[in-house]
């Protein structure tokens, strides 16, 4: 789905392949009682935030614990070094297992129980327990907008930011808007005229899929459909018919499974293509292993998204980040917006130092934290709450190619690539 920042193109395959593969209000304490002004015990005490991740969810293990693991990398190394006025982090976990009602256990267990002062990099497949989370007035800072929750609640600070009210209403009057940048991208840059769109027979899926060809319409594309079984997919047919049709980009709304064996089938198809464009969810630095039967597909591989790439070794905040994630396994660009996230937390929470770090103050410095980059790692984030939606935009995107042997290779200066562009509306 397009969504008011280039990323939400992204975040709503994300959602949409959540969907695919998983076909399958409380009261809350007076404020009162987190807002104790400081006694000399208050100088070491340490600030309690909470982080909630769809560890467990029914799509498998690690399709949600990036953010996670960046934001408790970033704490980690902010205790090493004294934590906020010496003041360490304590970060609790809790996995709601990808269901409504372990999401709404999460949060009356980090809200009501363990009194955190703010959710970070929220990364929930059911964000059922956000309503309460804005009733408490907990903010949530830099969470992953699978669903519509950051789009519809105040105190919660999506990672990539909003215009809209968020009165406790979806977008404007139940709908969301987005930009067409990536493909206006794809044709400028690279002259691409041809894209085709690969679904499954399954409603979610398909919704995205039109979503996508709208977009993509609009401009100028000649589109080419494709749907498969979800049961019995034969990528085979597909591939076969996007050589004859002459496609240039490939976009999807499969999971990362079908989109592996997609790229096999085009192989031994001999498809040629411009790109075959993935999500941030996928911006991961285990493609090779991914894709190991589908080279030439492998290096057609592009990501495009709203933060730095990760593989950006020359910048300084990517370097930091990635020196503190060292003895990770793999990396992921969802790490570094994980990271990312708990950045913001930690500036917000230093600005009320000299009184005391509340989920009231901290609140108050995320709503005026307008154009926040996280130095940089960041395109900047903004909350501005239009009373109409926009009609165009001005959007920037960070773009990365997949090469074997150099790994995600970033294609120009994200503060750079930039577009006006329509914004589309769709019901999420």
């Amino acid at each position: 789905m397009v969504r008011p920042r280039r990323s939400r193109v992204a975040e709503a395959a994300v959602a949409v392949l959540l969907l695919v593969l998983s076909a399958a209000c409380g009261s809350r304490l007076p404020e009162s009682d987190f807002e104790d002004r400081g006694t000399p015990s208050r100088a070491t005490e340490p600030i309690r935030v909470g982080i909630i991740t769809s560890a467990t969810s029914p799509v498998g293990g690690n399709a949600f614990t990036g953010p996670r693991d960046g934001a408790k990398a970033y704490f980690e190394r902010l205790n090493a070094r004294g934590g906020i006025d010496g003041r360490p982090v304590e970060v609790r976990l809790c996995d709601d297992g990808g269901s409504g009602v372990g999401n709404n256990e999460c949060v009356h267990q980090l809200i009501d129980e363990d009194r955190v002062v703010a959710l970070v990099a929220t990364t929930a497949l059911d964000y059922a327990g956000a309503s309460r989370v804005s009733r408490a007035r907990v903010p949530d800072i830099g969470g992953q907008p699978i669903g519509a929750a950051y789009d519809t609640w105040p105190h919660l600070y999506g990672i990539y930011g909003s215009l809209a009210p968020r009165n406790g209403t979806v977008g404007w009057d139940g709908k969301l808007y987005g930009g067409t940048e990536v493909y206006r991208y794809f044709k400028r840059e690279h002259g691409a005229r041809t894209a085709a769109v690969v679904s499954y027979n399954q409603a979610a899926s398909a919704a995205y899929a039109r979503l996508v060809e709208r977009g993509l319409k609009a401009e100028g594309y000649k589109v080419v459909t494709e749907q498969v079984d979800f049961a019995l997919p034969n990528f085979r047919a597909v591939a076969a018919d996007l050589k004859d049709q002459g496609a240039d980009l490939v976009f999807d709304a499969i999971d990362s499974h079908g989109n592996a064996r997609l790229c096999a089938a085009m192989d031994d198809a001999g498809v040629e293509l411009t790109a075959k464009v993935t999500n941030v969810q996928n911006w991961t630095s285990t493609v090779a292993d991914d894709y190991e039967d589908a080279p030439r597909c492998r290096n057609a591989l592009w990501a495009t998204g709203s933060s730095r790439n990760f593989e950006d070794t020359d910048h300084e905040a990517v370097r930091e980040f990635r020196d503190a994630t060292e003895g990770l396994k793999t990396h992921a660009q969802w790490q570094l917006e994980g990271w990312a996230a708990a950045q913001w937390f930690t500036e917000a929470a230093r600005s009320c130092a000299d009184t005391d770090v509340t989920r009231a103050c901290v609140d108050g410095w995320m709503s005026r934290s307008q154009g926040y980059t996280a130095g940089g790692l960041l395109l900047p984030v903004r909350f501005e709450r239009l009373a109409e939606p926009p009609e165009t935009r001005r959007t920037c995107l960070s773009v990365a190619r997949w090469e074997d042997g150099r790994g995600w290779v970033s294609q120009g200066d994200m503060s750079s690539t930039c577009f006006d562009v329509p914004q589309l509306s769709y019901t999420p």
